[in-house]
């Protein structure tokens, strides 16, 4: 007793600063600094910046800004944008975006190297979003829903071919309104 291990390490500079993190409403929200694929960093390392949470942007400004960070290799963050154009949308379109949303998170997992969740939610996206189109929009807000359902069936397929090995995130993105 009272004698320290000089083996041990002082966890102090990598853990989260006394108390949870929280927003100015009181909701937990984690400030620890995230890669390109939304994976967490320790404490203190330089991450990528944050999407900002809760953006209400018109629809087709949503199709842009998930497309930049699509292209940029940034799934999650573009799954956080459509994300918000889903709770903040009308009830109608709601499934849309929820599809959407599902495709990049299976994006990103694709890109982590995780097969099972990629492959699973790149289809849970791709199903949502065909049904949602089943009301006979094919090209809301200008996105190209049947490329898009294709490219993540597609992909879905080739991640379970591929043996865990990750996907180029910004090389394999959608192109939401088609072949540029």
């Amino acid at each position: 007793m009272g004698t320290t291990d000089s083996t041990s390490t002082d966890h102090r500079s990598t853990r989260a600063p006394a108390g949870r993190d929280r927003d100015d409403e009181g909701r937990a929200r984690n400030a620890r600094p995230r890669d390109g694929l939304g994976r967490p960093l320790p404490y203190g390392e330089e991450g990528v910046p944050r999407q900002p949470e809760g953006v209400v942007r018109r629809p087709e400004e949503s199709v842009c800004e998930a497309q930049r960070l699509l292209d940029e290799g940034k799934p999650f963050h573009a799954h956080e944008v459509f994300e918000d154009a889903w709770k903040s949308g009308p009830e109608e379109e709601r499934e849309l975006w929820r599809g959407l949303a599902q495709m990049a998170v299976g994006l990103t997992h694709a890109a982590r190297g995780n097969v099972t969740g990629g492959a699973r939610l790149l289809r849970r996206g791709a199903g949502a979003a065909e049904e949602w189109a089943a009301g006979g929009e094919l090209r809301p807000h200008g996105i190209d829903l049947p490329s898009v359902i294709a490219w993540a069936r597609e992909l879905a397929a080739e991640v379970e071919r591929g043996e865990g090995v990750p996907v180029d995130a910004g090389a394999r993105a959608p192109r939401l309104r088609g072949a540029a």
